[in-house]
């Protein structure tokens, strides 16, 4: 069994799994549960218990994982929204008794309720005595020393426990004892946090992320670099893709136990590999599932020495994976799934290696390649989600206060990225000041905006309470006031006018039902404009049903403003998932509203409970908790102005005018660069070049002699066996598309005309033209091309040629 990624979650209505102590949970659990799919995966939805599994891990279904951190969530949320007395109930079954002497650890329902869940329907009196013998003292006494906690700490020590149970029962199914081992670790530590109401720190001989360096994220893009470099942008933005396909499988990759790795490890590869594997399970495994304890990517906090391992387990998954979802892949990225085989084989290869530069910590691709590939990625974000298991799922942390939802610990620099320091408060300070004396002075910007966005005017009138936003709903349980009823009648003519196609039975039933709501945009009284909605709370999600304003008040920025006051209710009551079927009509007002046609939730947390319409279609908006829709624009634009403030200020510091150079005049042949001024000031630093023993010739007062030693050179070269393709420029007419890539192209017979031109008065000069013909070369022709291997065999001889005369570095 895959011990590893067992982990074992209490289904929501599980009744009383959580009533009592941690034995009384694993006595009653069995009634419902929901377990690891073939003890290889995260853990999927359904009542079904682990299967063994003989073979490698695995990287667990899309759908599965996401519907098990789904359902973590959703049981946390649940927990979250319960009235204070049944919080306070749930934390005093792992608080330990306040009365003197006693030595209680948690309280225990009573017998007549200890099959009633606090979860539920079921809160218990303060006064209601403890069930162990030993105790006998009211459920106050184990909440005493809560008094005064607040409701963010409360929930933080709530998802410790719903984490710890998961963790428990995870516990008593797994099979491998050195996984158990870890998870006995990590449940331990969640109950002496809970105790101790502190915040999980895992300390000991595990030691610290990142455990090698450099990551294998950082090796994998160094790879690509290494590798091909030389390819077309096309190409390389492939094989980009590629890599960061790979990666995604390895950081969902579940890694088998030690005791199904004995056979074939050594003793001391064997030992290595239990260290790594404990350490993926504290540290980037369970605490993906777990929010209490910090989650660290695989790829970036182990090395070549865990990759080493599992690599070729892991690219046979990975193999099978691409051709089980090809058909599932867009046609226009299957290029990933054709070169992935031949992307594992050459890093395979880099892997066993000794001597791969790719493994150097110093080794590092130049800044622009990096910059260019992190705009790549930005530009191509999500292509290479096709394959089901192999993109991470986002995780949902709805009531998860922000410090504890799952942080990427490690920078990206630790993938080799660029590193910027941040500005200083002075500087951002001032450069505010700046934009607002600016507006203070410039009264046109300030009376005709430029690009004011849509509901800019909106927010205008609502602050001058000329429109109104209230959310409104008829009940069956309290009496509803009469300007209630007025306003949903009005937003019924208005959703009948505006849609005319949706029966007006069907409006008016949902409109005055219960269940459903309506944001309504009032005006004078009257409601000119609406949207009604469904939330439901447990799976996360609100369902749109109707959306619309009034014919004479469009074009106004009413509907905008509308979805981001929706936006924020929604934030506020927990649920950061919109789901709505639209027409073909309404598909291009949800799409600038945010709203996309990838449905990122997983069916099962919809399906059933959203209405469905005939030639319409899905779309999905997901909500940050840290985003206020209604300031989202005019926050964005005060950011964009201040940073071209900021712009101006360095643009205005570069473009200084320096005094001139006047050491010329008075005779000095030549001046250090680092010199010359205000060069450092816009970051010019010095190059580091090697020392050379010789003087060169390019030094000499004599130019004949050295445009002598060019001219031998290049003679020697044109006349090489593998000078053919470059003797004489390429045409357009031979290569159409040539110099669509190439745009510095460079040839033997250009260098022999420059030559006699007398242009390379400098040694540096003819060799930049020379490596520019293979440079181009190689660019443009992929490595297994006879043009690419010439390219290779006449750059050695020409190297060898120049160092027979002393022109070249030793």
């Amino acid at each position: 069994m895959s011990g590893g990624s067992l982990i074992t979650l209490k289904e929501e209505d599980g009744g009383a799994a959580a009533n009592n102590s941690m034995q009384h949970q694993s006595n009653t659990h069995q009634q419902q549960n929901v377990s690891a799919n073939n003890g290889a995966s995260a853990p999927t939805e359904g009542r079904q218990t682990s299967s063994s599994s003989s073979g490698a891990g695995s990287a667990p279904a899309e759908g599965s994982r996401q519907n098990s951190l789904q359902r973590i969530q959703q049981r946390k949320q649940k927990v979250f929204n319960l009235p204070v007395g049944q919080k306070l109930a749930k934390l005093s079954m792992y608080s330990a008794c306040q009365s003197e002497g006693c030595r209680c650890t948690g309280w225990k329902t009573p017998q007549e309720n200890r099959h009633r869940d606090v979860e539920s329907l079921y809160c218990p009196e303060f006064n209601e005595e403890c069930r162990n013998t030993s105790c006998r003292h009211s459920l106050q006494s184990h909440i005493a020393h809560l008094d005064g906690i607040s409701g963010a700490e409360m929930n933080n020590l709530l998802g410790a426990i719903i984490d710890m149970e998961n963790l428990f029962m995870s516990m008593q199914r797994v099979d491998d004892e050195d996984t158990k081992k870890v998870y006995l670790y990590l449940f331990r530590l969640l109950r002496q946090c809970v105790i101790t109401r502190q915040q999980a720190v895992i300390r000991g001989p595990l030691g610290d992320p990142p455990f090698e360096s450099p990551c294998i994220a950082k090796a994998v893009y160094s790879f690509v670099f290494y590798k091909y470099n030389h390819l077309s942008p096309y190409e390389l933005q492939t094989m980009t893709e590629v890599a960061k396909t790979f990666l995604n499988f390895l950081n969902h990759y579940n890694f088998e136990p030690p005791s199904m790795r004995r056979a074939d490890l050594k003793n001391d590869d064997a030992s290595t590999y239990k260290i790594n594997y404990t350490r993926w399970l504290v540290f980037c495994h369970v605490p993906a599932f777990c929010n209490s304890l910090r989650h660290f990517e695989t790829s970036l906090v182990f090395g070549r020495t865990l990759l080493r391992t599992v690599f070729q387990y892991m690219a046979q998954q990975l193999k099978k994976k691409c051709i089980s979802e090809r058909d599932r892949f867009p046609a226009d990225k299957r290029s990933i799934i054709t070169q992935m085989p031949k992307f594992l084989e050459a890093l395979k290869g880099e892997l066993l290696k000794d001597d791969s530069p790719i493994w150097d910590q110093s080794y590092r691709p130049p800044t622009a390649f990096l910059l260019q590939q992190r705009k790549r990625q930005q530009d191509t974000a999500g292509t290479a989600a096709g394959i089901v298991g192999v993109t991470a799922p986002k995780k949902v942390g709805s009531g998860e206060p922000a410090h504890k939802r799952v942080k990427k610990e490690i920078s990206e620099r630790s993938c080799g990225e660029t590193s910027y320091e941040d500005l200083s408060d002075e500087t951002v300070i001032r450069a505010m000041k700046a934009v607002s004396e600016s507006k203070a002075i410039n009264k046109n910007e300030i009376l005709f905006p430029v690009n004011v966005s849509r509901d800019e005017n909106v927010k205008a009138e609502e602050q001058k309470r000329a429109i109104e936003f209230h959310v409104v709903g008829n009940s069956l349980t309290k009496a509803v006031d009469k300007q209630t009823i007025l306003w949903l009648l009005g937003l019924q003519s208005v959703f009948s006018h505006q849609l005319p196609e949706m029966p007006r039975e069907y409006i008016s039933q949902l409109v005055f039902d219960t269940k459903h709501k309506t944001l309504a945009l009032i005006k004078e009284n009257m409601p000119i404009g609406g949207i009604c909605f469904r939330p439901f709370a447990s799976q996360g999600f609100t369902e749109i049903v109707f959306c619309a304003v009034t014919m004479s008040e469009q074009v106004k920025g009413y509907g905008t403003h509308l979805m981001n006051h929706l936006k924020d209710y929604s934030i506020q009551k927990g649920i950061l998932h919109l789901l709505t079927y639209a027409d073909c009509d309404a598909i291009g007002y949800f799409k600038k509203q945010g709203f996309s046609k990838d449905i990122k939730l997983a069916r099962p947390v919809y399906a059933g409970y959203i209405k469905e319409y005939d030639g319409a279609t899905l779309m999905h908006c997901e909500l940050h908790p840290s985003i206020v829709n209604t300031q989202f624009i005019s926050v964005i634009r005060r950011q964009s102005e201040i940073l071209k403030e900021l712009i101006a200020q360095r643009h205005n510091d570069v473009q200084k005018v320096r005094p001139g150079l006047t050491c010329f005049k008075e005779g000095l042949p030549s001046i250090p660069v680092e010199s010359i001024p205000g060069l450092r000031e816009i970051g010019w630093k010095p190059q580091m070049r090697a020392h050379r023993a010789g003087r060169p010739l390019e030094e000499s007062s004599d130019p004949e002699k050295l445009a002598a030693s060019f001219a031998a050179v290049l003679q020697s070269v044109r006349h090489h066996a593998s000078a053919w393709p470059f003797l004489k420029p390429v045409t357009a007419a031979e290569v159409p598309d040539y110099y669509d890539h190439i745009k510095y192209p460079m040839d033997l017979k250009t260098m022999g005309e420059r030559l006699k031109k007398g242009y390379y008065v400098t040694r540096r000069l003819f060799m930049a033209d020379m490596a520019r013909i293979f440079t181009n070369c190689r660019f443009y022709n992929s490595p297994e091309t006879e043009y690419y291997r010439c390219a290779n065999n006449l750059e050695r001889y020409f190297q060898t040629k120049m160092r027979e005369l002393g022109l070249w570095d030793k």
